[in-house]
């Protein structure tokens, strides 16, 4: 299944950030890709108030998503922010395309290196996963990445290919961190893993707000057995790549780590 990783950066404007999602989508679909996959906070930017335009997800925003990936016959996997409990937001991913409709509320926040994620967001409670051309993809954001658990759940439940979308912050080490990371939870789940990250603001000259984690680059498409098979660097880029279903279920047959689990 050919699958393309759109390494955008977003910023405020939510109309110039669907645009994005149109360019890259349509980009994607001319190079045959299957699945398109955007990083968390595609929506707005961290950095940005998000209550005021947190939106159920059969809003207009969303909405406008599922026109594109209709007009190109494409899945697209977007971050948005959607309502909360008590004032807050809750941290989406929308899959939406033929015979898709689902999403995904952020289960990990990011509570983490001077940052609050839980001041603002809502925690999800539910891992999920859906169907693409055959291939059973599972649903993660960011500082998920960091929870070996949740990425065996999803492969227990059938996941061959687990979307990674992040919009990670930046720090020393922190980009090391990201690829080890993305790398690792590949070898623990023994499923591709499609890492879709936020450009770097400071190579693609996008103002950001100073302190909110607005992302490093560095998305990659991973294989079972943690080797980048294609990544970018830090500038806005589309990575478009071929994910094989049967090399899944080959690794999981010469490294049984799931079925050998006694924990």
């Amino acid at each position: 299944m050919r699958t393309a990783l759109a390494q955008i950066t977003s910023g405020a404007d939510l109309e110039e950030n669907l645009a994005l999602v149109r360019e890259y989508t349509a980009r994607a679909a001319a190079e045959g890709a299957r699945l398109v996959v955007f990083p968390e906070a595609t929506m707005r930017a961290f950095g940005h108030r998000l209550t005021d335009i947190a939106e159920p997800v059969d809003g207009p925003w969303a909405n406008a998503v599922r026109q594109i990936a209709a007009e190109h016959d494409v899945t697209v996997v977007v971050g948005m922010f959607t309502p909360g409990a008590d004032g807050k937001v809750r941290n989406t991913l929308l899959a939406t395309g033929p015979g898709v409709d689902v999403h995904y509320d952020k289960i990990h926040l990011y509570d983490a290196f001077g940052f609050a994620e839980s001041d603002t967001v809502d925690a999800g409670d539910t891992p999920v996963t859906f169907t693409v051309d055959g291939v059973t993809v599972g649903l993660a954001t960011c500082y998920d990445v960091r929870f070996p658990a949740l990425f065996t759940r999803l492969a227990n439940e059938g996941a061959q290919l687990i979307a990674v979308c992040a919009s990670w912050g930046a720090g020393p080490t922190k980009t090391e961190q990201w690829d080890l990371l993305v790398r690792a939870r590949a070898l623990d789940a023994t499923a591709w893993i499609a890492a879709a990250g936020q450009a770097d603001p400071e190579v693609t000259g996008v103002p950001v707000t100073e302190g909110a984690p607005t992302g490093v680059g560095h998305s990659a498409l991973v294989d079972p057995l943690g080797f980048p098979v294609a990544a970018l660097d830090g500038e806005a880029d589309l990575l478009v790549a071929d994910v094989d279903p049967d090399v899944v279920a080959t690794t999981r047959r010469t490294l049984p780590v799931l079925a050998n689990a006694r924990l």
